[in-house]
């Protein structure tokens, strides 16, 4: 097993994860109060410039009552370093084994990403009970999910779909039994974090944790 399941747990009353980045530290420590104080309990953080595991350890010292997680981890050193840094969990677009054995070494949660029926049987193979479905829309939504998971039901894996969740398609993803959470830049729409405008994204938290 590679991810906690008291994390797992968590993760599913969460229900959503807020994906965002940014080069600004101090940005990032206005982000995540403002998600935490519009209701949202999750995050996903990725690391797609320089500045940001710095701008992560400003969320971990900063914001600590949310659950931290690191996107976007490519490299075992990656993962070293966000595990250092205080995240509660970390994700990756596509599935590196080399990532999962370091993972499971640390005890650290971990969900790779999977997208087709060869990715998720190699996850399952190393344990994986908790998986990133990349991009989730572009190949088939919802739809799709149900084909791919179906001759693995019985293994118990969960789904953390991902790429294309917006406010209108969420419910339809979290109505599965296998998806305990979804993820996604709806939550911090990009024209709010350009102008710096947290307290809307206060209330977008808000609006959407209302759905839930």
């Amino acid at each position: 097993m590679t991810f906690s399941s008291t994390l797992l747990e968590r993760l599913s009353k969460a229900k959503v994860v807020a994906g965002f980045t940014t080069e600004n530290p101090e940005d990032a420590v206005g982000i995540a109060k403002a998600l935490q104080d519009g209701g949202v309990e999750a995050i996903e953080f990725t690391l797609r410039n320089d500045n940001a595991l710095r701008a992560f350890e400003r969320i971990c010292n900063k914001v600590p009552d949310l659950i931290k997680g690191v996107g976007t981890i490519l490299t075992t050193d990656q993962l070293m370093s966000v595990r250092e840094a205080g995240a509660d969990f970390g994700v990756a677009p596509g599935l590196d084994l080399d990532i999962v054995q370091q993972a499971k070494a640390l005890r650290f949660s971990y969900a790779p990403g999977v997208m087709t029926p060869s990715e998720l049987n190699q996850a399952v193979k190393y344990n994986c009970n908790f998986v990133k479905l990349f991009p989730a829309e572009a190949s088939g939504g919802v739809k799709y999910l149900r084909s791919v998971s179906a001759p693995f039901k019985h293994l118990n894996v969960s789904y953390f779909p991902f790429g294309g969740i917006t406010e209108d398609n969420m419910k339809d993803y979290l109505n599965e039994d296998n998806v305990p959470a979804v993820g996604g830049s709806f939550l911090v729409p990009s024209l709010y974090l350009k102008f710096r405008s947290w307290s809307a994204i206060k209330e977008v938290g808000e609006r959407i944790c209302k759905q839930l």
